[in-house]
């Protein structure tokens, strides 16, 4: 008789690309979706969540590889349609919105949180599931609800601990794009594959360098491990446009040297008129090229002057310069200067849905990477706007602009700067000295419960007490209690503060230890009002 074969046991490991997360991790995303939330709120944002399982038609061909739309995603063939797990939140929003059409107010503000899964290949950093929390308006064509998203989301950022000047918001326009494209001689359906290549390349500017950007605009790029990737075919003078278009630092200092005066074209409409005028330099402008406090002011009035300058014979182009504009004038209004918000043409953003201004949060303080390269900690945040996303569903333009927060990124920066504990504080644990006492140990911690004191009895093998301990300090235990017989007895129990044992055990002297002892014995009818004065002294000492 054959023997047989023994089932082989699954691997206890978790699948490429996806992680756990444990305690202080689930409890401090927890407790940053509900400040992003409460900023939402306050702006007019509703709640929304909707189903992680969509069909691939509704998410549509605004994924990583168009020409194949089920690639990127997680899909399935089920009853003969192909479903897929949501790639994002805005795309569920648009059918959403082309659902309900007829019951949402409009404009429609919604906010939503949630995971996310992306079929791509994981690296360092990068998961196939993770959380976003996007705020967006269906309805608004106005680019006020795009300088709104970017004032609530510099909000938001220093609701959850990103100190000012940790961070910036860098915001763009898909038309004035459009417009360097156009002048570049990249118009034109027969030139679509072009310029999907040239905003991929100008979406690593950071990464690549302007060497990188302009190997990828012209026959292509090799990196280090010999992989090739297949350039634009720009000749010299079409690359030279595009890179005119973020290198807008050199451009300014031109402009101004040239004796055209940006203020009056800036408040005047016929920009045309005011580009070709060449009149005498502003002397604002002037005085910002030698003094970097003025010229930061400036900031964005110069962005903007470089972008009507570089498009100005085309007039989507234009039309986008007028919005970065309108968008910069909001924003100054309501306190929003360049300090937290900037122009700059370099933001692209990557997905082709994006029809009007685009923007992106990046916190610019340094942190050392996985191969120990000191740089940027980068992007934690971006959006912008995207007028035929639902017209997908209706046939009719809806607009549309919103912002999608990596939330998982944003607590790695937190973390970076040392503005949160990897550890989270653990619960009070009542340990079992007599198991024929359980009920009384049960009544111990209802009582701090019931007093709002986060804590346990201890449910394992109670035999051994120094193990009961050891449990308490992996759970971060700040108080351990303590009662056997003779505590019973006598009507005490005692409270040992685990957190000044553990401090004392490393550096308190024998005097100190005398004098700060770490136990305390307490009357048992005392033992709420012990403990939350310990609790408080524990956090007070640690701030």
């Amino acid at each position: 008789m054959a023997k047989e074969k023994k089932t082989p046991r699954p691997k206890a490991e978790t699948p490429k690309g996806f992680r756990d997360y444990f305690g202080a991790q689930v409890t401090q995303r927890t407790q940053m979706l509900r400040q992003i939330a409460e900023v939402y709120h306050r702006y007019g944002f509703d709640p929304l969540e909707t189903s992680g399982v969509e069909t691939v038609e509704a998410l549509g061909k605004f994924l990583p590889d168009v020409d194949r739309p089920n690639e990127g995603v997680f899909a399935w063939e089920e009853d003969s349609d192909w479903l897929a797990l949501r790639y994002d939140l805005t795309a569920p929003l648009a059918r959403v919105a082309a659902q309900y059409r007829n019951d949402l107010p409009s404009p429609y503000r919604r906010y939503a949180m949630g995971p996310v899964w992306r079929n791509e290949k994981p690296g360092p950093g990068r998961f196939r599931q993770f959380y976003q929390c996007d705020a967006d308006t269906v309805g608004a064509p106005s680019v006020a609800a795009d300088a709104e998203i970017c004032a609530m989301l510099s909000d938001t950022l220093e609701a959850v601990g990103i100190k000012r000047g940790d961070y910036v918001i860098r915001v763009n326009n898909r038309k004035v794009l459009n417009g360097v494209l156009e002048v570049a001689g990249l118009a034109g359906d027969d030139k679509e594959a072009a310029r999907g290549i040239v905003l991929r390349a100008i979406d690593k500017l950071d990464r690549l360098g302007v060497d990188g950007v302009r190997a990828l605009l012209g026959e292509g790029r090799k990196d280090e491990s010999g992989d090739f990737t297949k350039g634009a075919g720009l000749d010299d003078q079409q690359a030279e446009v595009i890179l005119r278009f973020f290198d807008w630092e050199t451009s300014r200092k031109n402009l101004v040297r040239q004796g055209i005066n940006a203020s009056l074209m800036l408040e005047n409409d016929d920009w045309q008129s005011w580009l070709n005028a060449g009149i005498s330099a502003d002397p604002q402008l002037r005085k910002g090229l030698d003094d970097p406090e003025n010229a930061d002011e400036l900031r964005n009035r110069m962005a903007i002057f470089h972008l009507a300058d570089l498009v100005r014979d085309s007039s989507i182009g234009m039309e986008g310069v007028r919005e970065l504009k309108e968008i910069a004038d909001l924003l100054s209004a309501q306190g929003y200067g360049p300090d937290r918000i900037v122009i700059d043409p370099s933001v692209v953003r990557g997905l082709g849905y994006y029809t009007g201004p685009v923007y992106e949060a990046e916190l610019t303080f340094e942190v050392t990477d996985e191969k120990g390269n000191v740089r940027n900690f980068g992007s934690v945040a971006g959006g912008g706007r995207y007028d035929d996303l639902v017209k997908r569903f209706t046939g009719q333009e809806v607009p549309a602009t919103g912002v999608s927060i990596g939330v998982d990124r944003l607590l790695a920066a937190l973390h970076a700067t040392g503005r949160l504990d990897t550890k989270d504080v653990g619960p009070v644990v009542v340990t079992v000295m007599d198991k024929a006492r359980m009920a009384d140990y049960q009544t111990m911690v209802a009582e701090l419960r019931n007093a709002g004191v986060r804590a346990e009895v201890y449910l394992g093998n109670p035999k051994n007490f120094g193990n009961q301990l050891k449990y308490a300090d992996k759970r971060n235990s700040p108080i351990a209690i303590i009662a056997g017989g003779d505590e019973f007895e006598k009507g005490i129990v005692q409270i040992k503060d685990l957190i000044l044992g553990a401090q004392m055990a490393e550096n308190a002297t024998l005097e100190e230890w005398k004098d700060r002892p770490s136990q305390i014995e307490v009357a048992r009818t005392d033992l709420v009002a012990e403990v939350q004065k310990m609790l408080a002294g524990q956090q007070e000492s640690q701030s």
